[in-house]
């Protein structure tokens, strides 16, 4: 699989990448992340890549003919639709979740374009497949959203994480039981016993329990979505 990231500051994707399980990927070549930045494509000798909204209003907006040869030179001509899918990064987005990182899964080449300023001029969305939101807050770019994202689709990659070690553990369906390590006893707080019990079909019981105790009491929307 290939991602490939359009931002105007690639330098900020440096730390992420560069460890744990991206950086294992990438080294094990089961994905090919590429940066392209923006500015590279910007008008002029100063490389301008925004300017003043029309209508009025504050911030600078990213301009749609800079955002749409980025995007035209990041695509692959070889592959078809289905093969290959450009996402912007942006509040407007459908909110990313398990089932779409699935989804981005099945592509040979996901490219995603990190909005910045005060937004992107609105005609890049015929450029793009979508957009993707992270949450209902605001973040400084579509950096940081970007991260999130590429982070849960390579770990969904096969090979990517060590044998025995499932990729949606979270969200399958529920949130994940407690977890419990040594001490056994820590400031008069104990282990739960029936995990010290060598009882597996009482564990198991246990552990679903307590999933479906956690995600009602957090996350009540994941109960209804499973419903």
């Amino acid at each position: 699989m290939k991602i490939t990231i359009l931002s105007l500051f690639p330098e900020m994707f440096k730390g992420p990448f560069d460890e744990s399980i991206i950086k294992r990927a990438i080294e094990k070549k089961l994905v090919d992340i590429q940066f392209m930045n923006i500015r590279d494509f910007g008008i002029g000798r100063h490389k301008i890549v925004d300017d003043t909204p029309y209508g009025g209003g504050s911030g600078m907006i990213l301009r749609v003919d800079v955002a749409a040869e980025a995007i035209e030179n990041a695509k692959n001509p070889k592959l078809n639709k289905k093969e290959q899918k450009t996402y912007l990064l942006s509040p407007q987005g459908k909110v990313f979740d398990q089932k779409k990182a699935h989804e981005l899964l099945k592509l040979k080449h996901l490219i995603l374009v990190c909005g910045h300023y005060e937004g992107v001029d609105g005609r890049v969305d015929k450029f793009i497949d979508g957009k993707i939101s992270i949450g209902d807050f605001i973040v400084t770019g579509g950096e940081i959203p970007a991260i999130a994202v590429v982070d849960a689709v390579v770990r969904l990659i096969k090979g990517t994480l060590k044998k025995g070690v499932t990729a949606s553990e979270s969200f399958s369906p529920y949130l994940e039981h407690p977890q419990y390590t040594k001490p056994r006893i820590f400031k008069n707080l104990s282990v739960p016993g029936v995990l010290l019990s060598g009882n597996h079909k009482k564990i198991k019981e246990w552990k679903e329990k307590e999933s479906i105790k956690i995600t009602g009491k957090v996350r009540p929307d994941l109960l209804k979505r499973g419903r």
